[in-house]
């Protein structure tokens, strides 16, 4: 039986790779408490930086579209994500299967460009003006695919039979869904729909083509305050978002976690 051991090769690959991904992020985290405004110049502890973040409307405004547009596109995409992924595994092959499969998963490959633009073309056609509808709208068209790839991974692994033995009681289709099938696919639409919110949270390049003027996301703000220069307000706001998105996946492995606990204590 091999049995792994340790290597200063190893050891140093391990170190490097870590580094190249994590220390960019903690400079960023210890120079938001930095009392100079010049970002590369260390000139003591402060926090007040997070204090004119809370008093700067502009990004405030930024951040309540962005977790607005980020709940409602995660949210429709997950429930339009995971019927798309039922019907592909479920369903077998249909009429038209490898055009809907081509569709669902074509915004995976596609550049963003490409679909920005396409978007734009779109609203403009329809005459639906861009503004945070728009925004929603095409942040579900991206993040859809990506509920779907996740939820269609668990449910090529699901026991049918469960589902099976629920009918044969009584059960209708859709009571057997909401009863048998969803509860146990539930982590991987969890995980689908913080992979989306994640998704629309971090997304530039769609936003711009679909935001409007009274519809500015974080991403947007962000980009323009760093083209006039880095300020420590953005180190600050930076660590905020890393802090949530931290606890976020923290809240979710101790849920997963609790409810595999739980599982395995009903057998």
């Amino acid at each position: 039986m091999n049995q792994s051991r340790f290597s200063w090769f190893n050891a140093t690959s391990l170190t490097f790779g870590f580094a190249f991904l994590y220390l960019p992020m903690l400079i960023l985290v210890i120079y938001s408490f930095n009392e100079s405004r010049l970002v590369t110049v260390w000139a003591g502890f402060s926090t007040k930086w997070y204090g004119k973040l809370l008093q700067n409307d502009a990004f405030l405004d930024a951040a309540w579209v962005t977790l607005n547009v980020g709940i409602w596109s995660s949210t429709i995409a997950t429930v339009l994500g995971t019927m798309a992924a039922y019907v592909m595994v479920r369903s077998g092959r249909f009429l038209g299967r490898e055009l809907f499969s081509g569709m669902i998963y074509a915004p995976l490959v596609m550049p963003e460009v490409i679909t920005g633009l396409a978007l734009l073309l779109f609203f403009l056609a329809i005459g639906l003006d861009r503004g945070m509808v728009t925004i929603i709208l095409a942040h579900t068209t991206f993040s859809m695919c990506y509920v779907s790839v996740v939820v269609t991974s668990r449910l090529i692994t699901f026991d049918q039979s469960l589902e099976d033995a629920a009918l044969d009681l009584g059960c209708t289709p859709f009571d057997a869904f909401r009863s048998v099938t969803l509860p146990i696919i539930a982590p991987a639409v969890i995980s689908g729909w913080l992979l989306a919110f994640t998704l629309s949270l971090d997304d530039l390049v769609i936003a711009s083509f679909t935001s409007g003027p009274s519809s500015t996301t974080l991403p947007i703000k962000v980009y323009s305050a760093v083209r006039m220069g880095v300020s420590p307000e953005i180190n600050a706001l930076s660590t905020l978002m890393i802090g949530v998105v931290t606890a976020g996946v923290v809240a979710f492995s101790l849920a997963s976690r609790k409810i595999m606990i739980n599982r395995k204590s009903d057998f």
